[in-house]
């Protein structure tokens, strides 16, 4: 045993590894304090090479959708496509080579992928940037999306990894409207290089919509970079907003074809829902360079021009209420023209002798100028201050606040005095010409604002262009109707005021706003558009032709108002009127229920020919119908066994009659059946089918009763 076993030995050899291994972790020790004091800085910077510490992570931005929750703005990826010609280190001879073999290929795929370049033009475009050794070439001018990406991904070269072929990308979240130009100034836009909201809903909710960016720390290890999420980025939020996509879509093209047919440079059409101030279609036209009209400006909420005699409303309300006049109030308007402390005021008509005596309502249903602004001038003339109040207690005056940038609140100045007693912002001319929508600046939101009050038995609601804010299903913020003003005036004063405004389109300057199938209220509106200081006479006249009102006028559930600004004549309110009228009726049918009954008359077929066939199915679709059947069979559609036989129809009724079946090898009677019935009848007997015409089988090929043969066809003449 000892023999074999030399203890003594083996204790050396013992000794001799753990004195190794001793003096191995020693000089690692060593390295390790070494490496860490004396060469700490070297290796930091070679860390910092491979690592970067609190690379931001951008969120994904909240979609914009529309009342019905269609999506009208949303964020989807885009690419810039890039070449680094030094991936893999600047003596790399294999990528070298590879791009000599396979660049022809690569641009000949280029080609094919964005054909408004030639592969000639890539090859010479991608060995510039070789020879300027560019780590950061960019293979396309444009952004892509990522269908277009992938196929890139897959040509020769750019199918290797990013260190072998050097292609790689930078990733950017762009943003997209499925409906294209759609309320564009309303929903907003960003700026495409920076993802920063320009405009619109998107400026206004940025912060809801943009979310929160995260951070990650990106380490190279192995030629790969390892992401190391330190803080998870916040995707932002979604906002509901009250746009009807149909009735935008409406409102756009009813505005757009009367502003080619009468040559207008601007045009706004808006549609609010009466009971909760809900903007459902906001319009805002400009003719460009090119003759086309497109949204550049949100004219409906930042416009500030002299309304004209939409605002006349506003004036006679103000009197009525104040009890200084009623309906039965009369006025001489002369012949169309009156002297108004020197100056001449006009009616559209003077040229055919005016008016003469107008009552109160006939001086809105007519647009009386002169009748309008002489109540006004009688009853506050030595007193403007009280009428501007009156238009601050029926809300005209009020300030929106609107979330929308750009956003203006009407002027509508308030008559001052000096220490003395004297006005120094008020002139004798100014309160009559204030009353009929001249002296003031109202933009057309707040104007729609006002009737839409009128309509809502006297309560004013603020305009509402965001119903929601939801994430993930969950709804985070709900914004509810806001009231304004709880009553603008008495119930006297809105009842009649409302009755005037039905008299405007049914009897009035307003007809072309009506409709036959229910009623409409509304005012119409010219007024010559001020040039700064070179007044309304500098040149050929511009004009703001308007037409505002709410429908149906006996049960408002709509309030629109449509503004064409237009240079030179023509120049009249019934062009806004006649897209008014086709706004309402488009809004009105999508609405419309008929009654079947409504269309019975004396010629009416109320009972429908049946075909002959299938008795179960035609019993399932008649008893769902309320047609009665005389039938003489039991059976069920859901069982899903045919039952054969012949339909005749009765004056009330349809007899249905079960026929002998014929033999599985037999040929069956198809005539009167349709081509569905009378197609599974001979195929499911091996029978192949011949079909020619519509409607009935009025011919067979194949005798009924006879034989049937492997493999014969069988011809089908239909006829209606």
């Amino acid at each position: 045993m000892s023999s074999l076993f030399d203890r003594k030995k083996m204790i050396k050899r013992y000794k001799i590894v753990a004195y190794a291994i001793l003096a191995v972790g020693l000089a690692v020790l060593v390295k390790v304090v070494y490496i860490a004091t004396v060469e700490r800085s070297y290796w930091m910077d070679v860390a910092d090479l491979f690592t970067k510490d609190s690379v931001e992570v951008k969120p994904v931005r909240g979609n914009i959708l529309s009342s019905d929750g269609r999506l009208m703005a949303g964020s989807l990826p885009e690419y810039r496509l890039f070449v680094d010609f030094k991936a893999g280190g600047d003596e790399n001879e294999e990528r070298d080579s590879l791009w000599n073999v396979k660049i022809d290929s690569l641009c000949m795929g280029l080609h094919e992928i964005f054909p408004e370049k030639t592969a000639a033009e890539f090859k010479a475009h991608l060995l510039k940037g070789k020879a300027k050794g560019s780590r950061h070439w960019p293979v396309w001018r444009r952004r892509v999306n990522y269908s277009t990406y992938s196929e890139v991904k897959q040509l020769p070269l750019f199918n290797l990894s990013a260190n072998a072929g050097g292609f790689h990308v930078e990733k950017f979240n762009a943003r997209k409207r499925p409906f294209g130009s759609l309320a564009k100034r309303t929903i907003g836009d960003l700026f495409g290089a920076k993802d920063t909201a320009k405009f619109g809903l998107e400026l206004s909710y940025d912060s809801v919509l943009r979310g929160k960016p995260g951070k990650i720390r990106r380490q190279r290890i192995r030629g790969k970079n390892l992401n190391i999420t330190q803080i998870d980025p916040v995707n932002g939020a979604d906002i509901v907003t009250t746009i009807d996509v149909n009735m935008q879509d409406l409102a756009e093209r009813s505005l757009v074809s009367e502003l080619k047919e009468v040559n207008g440079h601007v045009g706004v059409a808006m549609v609010m829902e009466v009971k909760t101030g809900d903007i459902k279609a906001i319009v805002n036209m400009a003719k460009c360079a090119d003759g086309e009209y497109y949204e550049i400006k949100n004219s409906a909420v930042s416009d500030l021009l002299e309304p004209g005699s939409v605002f006349k409303t506003a004036s006679l309300m103000v009197a009525l209420d104040d009890g200084v006049v009623d309906t039965t109030y009369k006025v001489d308007t002369g012949s169309g023209i009156w002297d108004m402390y020197g100056a001449k005021m006009r009616d559209h008509n003077w040229h055919r002798g005016g008016y003469q005596v107008l009552t109160l309502p006939q001086t809105l249903e007519y647009s009386s100028n002169i009748g309008v602004s002489r109540i006004i001038d009688k009853y506050y003339g030595k007193n403007p201050e009280k009428f501007v109040e009156g238009l601050d207690r029926i809300g005209i005056r009020e300030d929106l606040k609107l979330p929308i940038v750009g956003y203006a609140p009407p002027r509508i100045r308030m008559p001052k005095k000096n220490k003395h007693g004297q006005y120094v912002n008020w002139s004798k001319t100014a309160l009559p010409w204030m009353s009929i929508g001249y002296e003031t600046q109202v933009p057309p939101i707040s104007t729609l604002t006002f009737y839409n009050a009128i309509a809502n038995n006297g309560t004013m609601m603020r305009p509402r262009f965001v119903k929601q804010v939801v994430k993930d299903g969950q709804v985070l913020q709900e914004f509810q109707p806001q009231v304004i003003k709880q009553r603008i005036c008495k119930e006297k004063t809105l009842r009649e005021i409302r009755t005037i405004l039905e008299h405007v389109v049914s009897q009035g300057l307003g007809k072309k706003a009506g409709s036959q199938s229910f009623k409409v209220a509304g005012k119409t509106g010219t007024a010559q558009i001020s040039k700064g200081v070179s007044g309304y006479k500098s040149g050929t006249v511009s004009y703001l032709l308007s037409f505002v009102g709410f429908f149906p006028a006996d049960a408002p559930r709509y309030s629109c108002i449509v503004c064409i600004q237009k240079t030179g004549l023509p120049a009249s309110s019934g062009f806004s009127a006649h897209v008014f009228h086709n706004i309402a009726e488009g809004i009105m049918a999508q609405s419309l229920k008929l009654d079947v009954a409504d269309a019975r008359d004396t010629a009416s077929i109320l009972v429908p020919d049946v075909k002959n066939g299938d008795l179960l199915a035609a019993d399932y679709v008649l008893s769902h119908l309320g047609i009665p059947t005389n039938k003489d069979w039991s059976g069920s559609y859901a069982d899903g066994n045919p039952v054969w036989g012949k339909a005749r129809t009765d004056v009330s009724d349809v007899v249905l009659s079960r026929a002998n079946g014929y033999a599985k090898n037999t040929v069956p009677d198809v005539k009167g059946m349709g081509a569905r019935d009378a197609v599974f009848a001979l195929e499911s007997r091996g029978v192949k089918v011949r079909l020619s015409g519509r409607g009935k089988v009025t011919r067979q090929s194949l005798a009924p009763g006879k034989t049937i043969r492997k493999g014969e066809t069988c011809s089908l003449v239909l006829e209606l």
